[in-house]
């Protein structure tokens, strides 16, 4: 068995594409050997910013010998059909073989393909791997119309320690020479080495003063900065995200610390870290109170003489010009008040049918105050002002720069200009919680207006039917759902979500008709209800149980539904619960068959009291009335629990009649009225929750 090394060589592949990319190639490749009736090894592949290389282990000189039968016309067929199957298989009629299959004498043609060096099917894998690996963006060089992401320079393709022969051509006027050489660093080992195999390939490569491994460049990064900062006294800023960027923006990493101008710390710390995070891509250094202090990490792809002297001069000065500008928008969005910005929302487009960002603050500030009804705490004033500033840093200088601090930057305003504490951070928590890991807020003041901006959001979207659609969610309503979840059951608001969806459809005024709210709110529970399954999932709430208490009510306050969800949930994982389920879907499948037989639907009767003759039915019914009117209370004071066991507590009776009572007896009265109290045990329990919906 022997092994194949691929490299694409290229200019700087940008480093958000480079792990996916890695991983299409191996994809790729894998499917060409599986074609190409091979069956590789271990596969391993690697990007880094000019190059991507995959190894294949484990792969023959050549593919196997096919043995391959086709089956023919009829012996009897007209001549042109056998004609058109001879030219099919290339073969003549003497080297075809007729058998009897029972329905007449058949044609059969033997095909024995031989297998084909290994060499030729995988050059024949590289050229489809050329035109095939599908890049986000590419661009075309050179006279022909081969697409790449970056100028593409060299193949590298050694099959067994030896280059494989010839040429590629994924396009007309494009073509590369097979070649056993690359180089390393563009700077400090530019020349070509050759290489027999993936350990030369590798271990060349780290000579050459290039890191193959993505993993270990990240590794090093991060360990490097953490030293740096450590010298420093201080401790960088825990940020994966930029430790994977950067490892893909470096070859051959090397970190030195750099100092931040004191003059800029007065800038908030959420700027100075946007600016060096996503222009430069710096790493923030904390002191040990946790503040940002005036230092930072530039990684480096090179090494210098002077050992990096000129290249941390060099950022510095640039961060010192970007940091100038940030200095600026603070100055001089400071001098014009939040609520003087809040007309120029006027300019900006929420979305074309939904009205610009101005419309939409003036429905989230209605839309508030009525939602701090139900929040105790919550100030009503403070709550109408909140929302009304909520996007007003939209259009500061700052926001428009860093859109990311959108809500950020309102609340630091917000306090520059002496607003309530709690007002200012609302403005700055609206749009939380953006994700699973996000923090929820939970003060009234700032629940209340992310409430209202999201289910703004869901309504008017889902009035104007421009709702998700499988992995499509352009506008992040699924996102949103989630939110307005996690607000609600976090902070325990008994919140009816139905009326808050009416009050925020009834603000669109004129400009949804009412048919258009109506498709909203009918929608958006259902909506809601799949969202609130893949919020629970994690939590190992089952699914079934949530359409068991949502299908039959309809539920909209989402904290009483949980409490229903686990009550039950606790109710089927017990014995008599599990038992009394089981039951429950016998009684119900024999109402189902016999209303069927006897075309009358039996869960429609009432049951007479005085066609009950056998103890046990006596008993049931009597244990059911009671029951009915012990859940009665039980769930309007919201005892769910409670109310499992009053359920549990009608097993005995359900399992006595099942044991001592005939259901179908001669006497057709009787019979029909055992067949009512059985659909009672079901509309019994179904009063609690819709148990033909629980599974298992």
């Amino acid at each position: 068995m022997a092994e194949f090394l691929l490299e694409l060589f290229s200019e700087e592949i940008p480093a958000r594409m480079q792990a996916r990319a890695a991983a299409d190639l191996d994809r790729l490749v894998r499917e060409g050997l599986g074609e190409a009736g091979l069956e590789p090894g271990r596969t391993e592949a690697h990007a880094t910013p000019r190059r991507l290389a995959l190894v294949v282990e484990g792969l023959p000189a050549a593919t196997p010998d096919v043995v391959e039968e086709r089956k023919g016309p009829k012996a009897d067929a007209p001549r042109k059909a056998i004609d058109g199957f001879l030219r099919a298989t290339g073969l003549t009629l003497d080297q075809c073989e007729k058998r009897d299959t029972g329905k007449g004498e058949v044609w059969f043609a033997v095909l024995n393909k031989p297998g084909r060096p290994t060499p030729a099917v995988l050059a024949e894998i590289v050229g489809k791997v050329l035109t095939g690996l599908p890049w986000p963006k590419s661009m075309v060089t050179g006279e022909g119309r081969f697409r790449w992401v970056r100028p593409l320079h060299h193949v590298l393709a050694v099959f067994d320690g030896a280059p494989l022969t010839g040429t590629v051509e994924p396009e007309p006027h494009t073509r590369f020479v097979f070649t056993g050489e690359t180089r390393g660093h563009r700077f400090l080992a530019p020349d070509s080495f050759a290489v027999d195999g993936f350990a030369a390939y590798r271990d060349g490569l780290r000579a050459a003063r290039v890191i193959l491994d993505r993993e270990e460049r990240k590794r090093l990064i991060e360990a490097e900065a953490k030293r740096l900062a450590g010298e420093a006294g201080l401790i960088l800023r825990d940020d994966p995200g930029l430790v994977d960027e950067v490892a893909g923006l470096v070859e051959w990493p090397v970190a030195h610390l750099g100092r931040i101008d004191d003059a800029f710390m007065v800038v908030p710390e959420e700027v100075l870290i946007a600016s060096m995070r996503g222009h430069q891509r710096y790493f923030a250094c904390l002191d040990a109170e946790g503040r940002l202090a005036p230092r930072f990490v530039v990684v480096a792809n090179t090494e210098t003489a002077d050992g990096g002297a000129a290249v941390v001069a060099g950022n510095e000065r640039v961060l010192r010009a970007r940091l100038a500008d940030a200095r600026f928008f603070w100055d001089q969005d400071r001098k014009t008040p939040l609520a003087d910005r809040v007309p120029a929302l006027g300019e900006v487009v929420f979305h074309a049918r939904l009205g610009t960002m101005a419309d939409k603050v003036e429905r989230m500030a209605a839309l508030a105050a009525d939602l701090s009804g139900f929040l105790p705490g919550a100030d009503r004033d403070r709550v109408r002002s909140a929302a009304t500033l909520a996007k007003a840093d939209l259009v500061t200088g700052m926001v428009g720069e860093f859109p990311e601090l959108q809500g950020v930057m309102g609340r630091y305003y917000a306090l520059e200009e002496g607003e309530d504490a709690d007002v200012a951070e609302a403005l700055a928590l609206h749009y939380a919680p953006v994700g699973p890991t996000d923090a929820c807020p939970s003060a009234p003041t700032a629940v209340c207006v992310a409430l209202a901006d999201k289910i703004d959001t869901l309504v008017g979207f889902f009035a104007i039917d421009e709702k998700p659609t499988g992995s499509r969610d352009p506008y992040a309503l699924r996102r949103a759902a989630l939110g307005v979840i996690r607000l609600v059951l976090e902070n325990g608001l008994r919140l009816p979500l139905g009326r808050a969806f009416a009050t925020a459809a009834g603000l669109y005024g004129d400009r949804l008709d009412e048919s258009m709210k109506a498709a909203a709110q009918a929608a958006l529970p259902g909506f809601f209800a799949d969202r609130l399954k893949v919020a629970l999932r994690e939590r190992g709430v089952r699914h079934d149980l949530i359409d068991a208490v949502f299908g039959l009510t309809g539920e909209d306050d989402l904290v009483r539904l949980m409490a229903r969800v686990d009550a039950l949930a606790a109710f089927v994982a017990g014995e008599d619960g599990a038992n009394l389920l089981t039951a429950y879907r016998r009684a119900a499948n024999i109402v189902r068959i016999e209303s069927k037989r006897d075309g009358v639907d039996h869960a429609e009767r009432a049951v007479d009291g005085s066609l009950l003759a056998e103890p046990a039915e006596i008993a049931l019914a009597a244990r059911l009335g009671d029951a009915r009117e012990v859940l009665s209370n039980q769930l309007a004071t919201e005892a769910f629990g409670p109310a499992m066991q009053t359920l549990a507590a009608l097993r005995p009776a359900v399992d006595a009649f099942f044991d001592e009572v005939t259901v179908n007896t001669d006497a057709a009265d009787r019979r029909a009225n055992r067949l009512a109290l059985l659909a009672s045990i079901g509309a019994t329990m179904n009063g609690v929750a819709d148990f033909s919906r629980v599974e298992g």
